[in-house]
């Protein structure tokens, strides 16, 4: 579940509810592109903000979803969903701040690398865990969070990376405690929000044009390798290691936050 609120100063907040880990399954990801897009053209709102509620920000896309739906069903809802909501994302004509806890795995990094301010939570673990899931995209968003070399290390091997390293790149602006995460989100939101909107509504336009990315041509570039992967179904034999409990977990403990038994 996605829950919304816009508040009287104009920030709007997008909430990802979706116990027990925050995996977003293909509704969910409609939610979000239906809210950001709907953004465009309503002058109330000003800047966003994205944060997920319980023990992590995102726990990636709905893996097991992804293997019950019929056919390709499911992965092609995904790979277009996903490439939907980074692109409403980074074209939302205001400002997104993302605030991000606990963990953040798969889509979760993507939808962090197009946001355009990020606060964190210390010790919030980050997993580009597409090459264990039998898929090959993500670089082109994740890219905003990590230089290449470090960014190709990250998604080789699958191993955590953590708020702290992205803060020391600036990908994130500030490391602030978990209780006080949203607040703070709100606050900067705010500080933004009360700037004239035609101007910061240009200035994101200005700076998107100048040293944004290709998302639609890179990411559908990528994920041409990832559905010939499905075609000949070694990524649904790579996702089934994770449905069956077999795959090695991600986090402290040696536990994926979507695991069976999690």
């Amino acid at each position: 579940m996605i829950r919304e609120s816009i508040g009287v100063d104009g920030v709007a907040e997008l909430v990802i509810a979706n116990p027990p880990v925050n995996a977003l399954g293909l509704e969910d990801i409609r939610q979000l592109v239906s809210r950001l897009r709907g953004y465009t053209s309503d002058a109330r709102v000003h800047a966003v903000i994205i944060r997920g509620e319980g023990p992590g920000f995102c726990g990636g896309g709905d893996v097991k979803e992804v293997q019950r739906l019929p056919g390709h069903d499911g992965i092609l809802g995904q790979v277009h969903g996903s490439l939907d909501l980074t692109l409403a994302i980074s074209e939302c004509p205001i400002p997104v701040i993302g605030a991000i806890h606990g963990y953040c795995i798969g889509l979760g990094v993507l939808v962090a690398g197009v946001c355009d301010i990020l606060l964190a939570a210390p010790g919030t673990t980050f997993v580009l865990a597409e090459a264990d899931n039998g898929a090959t995209s993500g670089a082109i968003q994740a890219i905003g969070l990590l230089p290449d070399k470090r960014l190709r290390a990250a998604m080789f091997t699958c191993e955590p990376f953590y708020s702290e390293e992205l803060a020391s790149y600036g990908s994130v602006l500030r490391l602030v405690p978990q209780e006080d995460l949203a607040a703070a989100a709100r606050t900067l939101a705010g500080t933004i929000a009360a700037k004239r909107n035609n101007v910061i509504r240009g200035l994101k336009a200005a700076i998107s044009n100048s040293i944004g990315r290709d998302l639609r041509t890179a990411y559908r570039q990528e994920i041409s390798y990832t559905l010939e992967l499905n075609m000949s179904g070694e990524a649904r034999d790579a996702r089934g290691t994770f449905v069956d409990g077999t795959r090695s977990g991600y986090l402290a403990g040696g536990r994926d936050p979507q695991s069976p038994s999690s």
